[in-house]
């Protein structure tokens, strides 16, 4: 069983056409149940594993929206807390290279206002897996309540952690640092893209030495994924593999780092490799788990939004790349 915890909110794109008369004031927006973590739950299910969500979550038709999505995708939810606030929304503007920039509308929102008195006492025994990312490990009350759960469960299951900066929430890049420190001192599963790397740690620090780093620092699988270049994974007994390249159109990039966490967990698990709620890096079959987890990530992005794949999805893909 997994978990992934914090971020809920609900994406609003920019509509625009060129061939449609538009009025100075009118302003189309499509939306769409969004948040890092929570796309990693959904792409965990669709993927056929059991998963939860941990996050608060609003009571406003936002909110409904998200529980209804979860729902809909069979993520378990009885560990979301409710709440009156508001939800978060996230305005997304997508560019021509299928890059995404964010607004956010988070001032006192559900998602970032969980407390440590609202976390879990227990949880259950089959649980390997809590995942966390992105905004809600930086704002406060909720990035001290997840972090006290990681340190409390991390000899007792595996942790999982993808910064996904959101400099445009927390501009503070020590506050990032210093959650990064704690997070990922907790993680035996890490990823990152080089554009958080190189924000976090300056543009002159190697890739190969982050990785090297965290898993000096206990990781024992780093993930390194560079956009349309790809991505290296790195285990804890030296070994690295390099995904193997994939053509795709690109609609746009939104989910793909969070499809690549998800399939990179569904595969440790489907494989082995998450035996008694440890991870062994030395066990994994690092060309696999880079090649299933890029897939599964190019998939999302020949979609609109973030729209993750299924295992079969996935499969008929690598069974196309292959032949």
């Amino acid at each position: 069983m997994f978990m992934s915890c914090g971020d809920a909110l609900v994406d609003l794109f920019s509509q625009t056409s060129s061939t449609e008369k538009h009025s100075p004031g009118d302003v189309a927006l499509a939306g769409h149940v969004g948040g890092s973590p929570l796309n990693v739950a959904v792409g965990l299910s669709r993927l056929g594993n059991d998963a939860a969500y941990l996050c608060k979550n609003s009571s406003d038709f936002m909110g409904q929206r998200i529980a209804g999505y979860l729902k809909a995708n069979r993520v378990d939810m009885r560990w979301m807390v409710p709440t009156d606030l508001n939800s978060t929304l996230a305005m997304v503007q997508t560019n021509p290279d299928g890059s995404a920039n964010y607004s956010f509308y988070i001032n006192n929102t559900a998602d970032v206002s969980m407390q440590m008195n609202e976390l879990p006492a227990v949880l259950p025994d089959e649980l390997s897996v809590l995942n966390f990312a992105s905004y809600s490990t930086v704002v406060e009350p909720t990035c001290s309540a997840l972090l006290a759960l990681a340190a409390r469960e991390k000899d007792k299951r595996v942790i999982s952690y993808d910064p996904n900066l959101r400099p445009s929430i927390e501009p503070d890049m020590d506050i990032w640092r210093d959650s990064f420190r704690q997070f990922s001192a907790c993680a035996s599963f890490l990823k990152a893209s080089d554009e958080d790397i190189h924000t976090l740690m300056g543009e002159s620090v190697s890739l190969e030495n982050f990785a090297v780093d965290a898993i000096s620092n206990g990781a024992q699988i780093v993930v390194v994924t560079e956009g349309s270049e790809g991505a290296t994974v790195y285990s804890s007994d030296g070994r690295r593999a390099r995904s193997t390249h994939i053509s795709i159109e690109v609609v746009d990039t939104v989910g793909a780092g969070d499809t690549f966490q998800s399939s990179s967990l569904h595969y440790l698990q489907a494989n082995g490799h998450l035996n008694g709620n440890v991870l062994d890096g030395s066990s994994v079959d690092l060309q696999a788990l880079v090649d299933f987890a890029a897939t599964a990530a190019a998939i999302t992005c020949s979609r609109r939004g973030a729209d993750l794949p299924n295992l079969v999805d996935v499969n008929s893909a690598l069974e196309a790349k292959a032949s």
